[in-house]
């Protein structure tokens, strides 16, 4: 009975110190850079692949290449979609391991999975331009790109989760409770679950416009990167006012009391 939990408890105690060890932060942003350009080459690979029209053909019809081209438009839209959702996310690793000053076993775990989402997204390429417009399995293949997009992103956030929980050994001041950036990270590591998330259940109740829904997201959210960083500063520009005049306030107050008390004492 205690023997046993005892024991129990020993072994919970020896896997949280191991998940808590250091690991070479390095060695996880060099590996990371290797699969992020895999990936983005794979990419490159598969739209150079089936995408190209036969010259031939061309001629036989005596169709221009733009009007050849144009058939491929879906292919190619899903394509620099696919490549910018890859070079934002590589963009959010980045700017997470700059404020990371040493890394752990979890977090390198937590990266890993990351990135085996992050390896899918070719596949996500394949599954939104393969099947037809407006079909069953075109939603389909929306949704499961849209799950690969929230996991691949939604790992990243637990990585700066798990920084959080012992920040004095693993980020930069900057980048903690109160630092300079952490308002801005939490929105910009928040960005993509929360849209991909949302896209999924917009294409469930909308599911006639689940492509442009798709489409819509993979445009919106590089600008959103923009304007994340100018609502973050307003809004922390707002609230510091905020804060000082009521401070002001308190301190006139207390003012007022002090000048009131010996008035007071001597009536």
């Amino acid at each position: 009975g205690q023997r046993d939990e005892e024991e129990v408890h020993h072994s919970l105690e020896t896997f949280t110190l191991y998940l808590s060890e250091p690991l070479s932060k390095e060695r996880v942003e060099g590996f990371s850079d290797g699969v992020y350009a895999i990936v983005a080459t794979l990419l490159i690979l598969d739209i150079c692949e089936d995408n190209v029209p036969d010259p031939r053909e061309v001629e036989k019809f005596h169709v221009s290449l733009l009007e050849a081209l144009s058939e491929y438009g879906p292919n190619y839209l899903a394509y620099f979609g696919s490549f910018v959702t890859i070079g934002l996310l590589w963009f959010v690793h980045h700017s997470l391991f700059l404020y990371v000053t040493k890394a752990t076993r979890l977090m390198g775990l937590l990266n890993i999975l990351s990135l085996a989402f992050i390896g899918g997204l070719p596949l996500a390429y394949q599954l939104t331009s393969e099947f037809a417009e407006k079909s069953h399995n075109e939603i389909e293949a929306i949704q499961v790109s849209c799950v690969i997009t929230f996991f691949a992103s939604i790992f990243q956030f637990a990585i700066w989760t798990t920084a959080l929980l012992h920040e004095r050994e693993t980020l930069h001041p900057f980048a903690r409770y109160g630092g300079k950036e952490h308002a801005f990270m939490f929105a910009k590591l928040s960005l993509y679950p929360c849209v991909s998330l949302g896209a999924f259940f917009l294409t469930c109740l909308l599911s006639e416009f689940s492509t442009a829904i798709f489409h819509l997201m993979q445009i919106v959210i590089p600008f959103a990167f923009l304007a994340l960083r100018i609502f973050v500063r307003i809004s922390l520009t707002v609230v510091k006012s905020v804060m000082s005049l009521s401070r002001r306030k308190v301190v006139l107050l207390e003012e007022e009391e002090a000048c009131l008390s010996p008035t007071e004492a001597l009536s």
